[in-house]
């Protein structure tokens, strides 16, 4: 049996089941997010930087919630009770995407559905991080992505199925995405076990108190301070299916972009996280970097569709080789009964880069055309990577 095969062996149960969680629920929301950005530009006539400032305040108000629901996981010592709250408030508002007769209301159930997302998502990585041995870290956390990612590519290969045999009948597919949803949540809440508290574990403070904030220290915040960055050259994927319509992609194989996407973030993620353990996740996390420099350049200058598959992979891979690294740097850089705090911080930091990100590519592909915008993205890119390099070679020990 070979390295991989006995980490994966060894990975508790609890880290298998809440990666199934996040699969099921990414198969929900994929199907829909799939096929929404489209369906807002081409039924609904939604503007370029209209999807840009939709998607961008969405994903920050799931990061502004992630704050609190992280810091009330710390004074709670209840992280599963969060994470039940969370998935079931996104399963509770599946329905309204069908139902929805306007863009008022499709937008509103996207808000509620990233504020599910925001609830549940600082409490299930601090979670992650309290089930997985220490020395696992890394690839407990790359399969739960990895296991994510599946969800995530399976879930746009559902609704390119179900499109072509429902027509393009976009309710049809939005109403079948609600079962992955509820068996989600049912997975959640027999399957994960919440390990008991430390007898070593502090008393529980108030949420967000300032002496508990002044406890995250330097290196925390370069990992958060590296990430924002990061994240302002990756905006929102919406800008992906967008892009790959322009050298006219049929309406109902748009969501294979994802799918393609999804399918190198998966297959990359659990390696890396693996690579992370026995190595500087710094150096892997600059490899992640590169990868998104040429993402964004081969989607600058692309020319037919086989150019845009190329970015779109590099895309991916990026993901894999940056989104599970991220959040093992800050289980390892913060206390452990402050991670759901230190999860919190780090998505709203995170989060509110995502909307200033997406907001400017919109406005830049309405400006001067998408070139700009993945431009951007790789500018972005450069100056994250220069900032993580000095802060590699200014640490006196390896971050791992």
């Amino acid at each position: 049996m070979d390295v991989v095969e006995q980490r994966r062996a060894r990975i508790p149960a609890g880290i298998w089941a809440l990666g199934f969680v996040s699969m099921l629920m990414d198969i929900s929301s994929e199907m829909i997010h799939a096929l929404l950005p489209v369906y807002m530009v081409t039924v609904l006539g939604t503007s370029t930087l209209a999807v840009g400032i939709i998607e961008g305040i969405a994903e920050a108000t799931a990061s502004v919630v992630k704050v609190f629901s992280g810091a009330l996981s710390d004074w709670l010592g209840k992280r599963k009770l969060l994470a039940v709250a969370g998935y079931g408030l996104a399963a509770f508002t599946k329905p309204i995407f069908p139902l929805a007769a306007t863009l008022d209301w499709l937008v509103a159930a996207r808000f509620i559905d990233r504020i599910g997302k925001g609830i549940r998502g600082a409490p299930r990585d601090a979670l992650v991080a309290d089930i997985a041995p220490p020395e696992m870290r890394g690839a407990s956390f790359g399969l739960r992505q990895s296991l994510d990612t599946i969800g995530a590519f399976t879930g746009p290969l559902l609704a390119i199925a179900l499109m072509w045999l429902f027509a393009n009948d976009f309710q049809a597919v939005f109403w079948i995405a609600v079962i992955p949803a509820v068996l989600s949540v049912a997975v959640l809440v027999i399957a994960v076990k919440e390990p008991a508290a430390s007898k070593h574990r502090r008393p529980a403070k108030l949420p967000l108190r300032r002496s508990e904030l002044a406890r995250l220290e330097r290196p925390y915040w370069e990992v958060v301070t590296v990430a924002a960055v990061f994240t302002l050259a990756r905006f929102s994927e919406a800008f992906l299916l967008l892009r790959a319509q322009q050298f006219e992609l049929p309406l109902f194989l748009v969501p294979l972009v994802l799918v393609v996407m999804s399918l190198a973030y998966s297959l990359s993620s659990y390696p890396v996280g693996v690579l992370s353990d026995r190595m500087n996740r710094v150096a892997l996390l600059a490899v992640g970097l590169g990868l998104l420099i040429c993402a964004n350049l081969v989607l600058a200058f692309a020319t037919s569709l086989a150019v845009i598959g190329i970015g779109v992979v590099l895309w991916g891979l990026h993901m894999g080789f940056s989104q599970g690294l991220l959040a093992a740097l800050v289980a390892d850089t913060a206390p452990a009964d402050l991670r759901g705090t230190a999860f919190g911080m780090f998505n709203l930091v995170t989060g509110l880069a995502l909307l200033l990100a997406s907001v400017v590519a919109g406005a830049l592909w309405e400006i001067a055309g998408p070139a700009a915008t993945f431009m951007a993205g790789a500018a972005f890119s450069v100056f994250a990577l220069s900032g993580l390099l000095l802060i590699n070679r200014r640490s006196n020990k390896t971050v791992r």
